[in-house]
């Protein structure tokens, strides 16, 4: 009776993730926020002049892609396995 306590005890104090996942989701969350971040800005404050620079490579392609890097880290960093 008291080794399947301590068991039960032992279980109940392990952390979801370890230290490595945390790590991994502040990378993903990082890549995000930069991402989403040179996604803003390009308008233009008089609504009858159109602004070029709103499909700047910038905005179109480089952003996308960060934030789709972001949201892969972010998986690989909830589905790693943590270490024993």
């Amino acid at each position: 009776m008291a080794i399947k306590k301590e068991v039960n005890e032992k279980e109940k104090k392990q952390m979801p993730f370890g230290r490595d996942n945390y790590k991994w989701v502040l990378i993903g969350l990082a890549f995000l926020l930069v991402g989403f971040i040179l996604m803003i800005g390009g308008g233009s404050d008089n609504p009858d002049v159109f602004n070029e620079s709103i499909f700047s490579f910038r905005r179109l392609t480089l952003s996308p892609i960060l934030i789709l890097i972001g949201f892969g880290i972010q998986f690989y960093a909830i589905m790693k396995k943590p270490k024993e």
